[in-house]
């Protein structure tokens, strides 16, 4: 997605040439992947008019070096909660 963002239809496009026919993935996986990631707070959107009714353009909310610490955020925080006491979690939190 550029700066602009883009649609399910676009990133959709984007995912399967990107796949080369190796496999496919499938246009309701793409739409259900971008609202989780709009629940999780990785996305926004802005929702358009258009021929076929309303639709959603997704954009990130960062920019690369933010949507890595995010991620990392995430990671690192499921993993204390599944091992909050747990001094190997922390060890390799600190390690890495």
């Amino acid at each position: 997605m550029d700066g602009g963002g883009a649609s399910s239809r676009d990133v959709w496009v984007q995912v399967n040439k990107d796949l080369m026919g190796k496999s496919t993935v499938s246009r309701a996986s793409i739409i259900n992947f971008l609202n989780k990631m709009v629940d999780e707070g990785a996305l926004g959107y802005t929702e358009t008019a258009g021929k076929g009714g309303h639709r959603r353009i997704y954009s990130s909310k960062y920019d690369e070096a933010g949507s890595k610490r995010y991620m990392a955020k995430k990671d690192i925080s499921k993993m204390l909660d599944a091992w909050p006491e747990t001094m190997e979690t922390i060890e390799a939190i600190k390690g890495e």
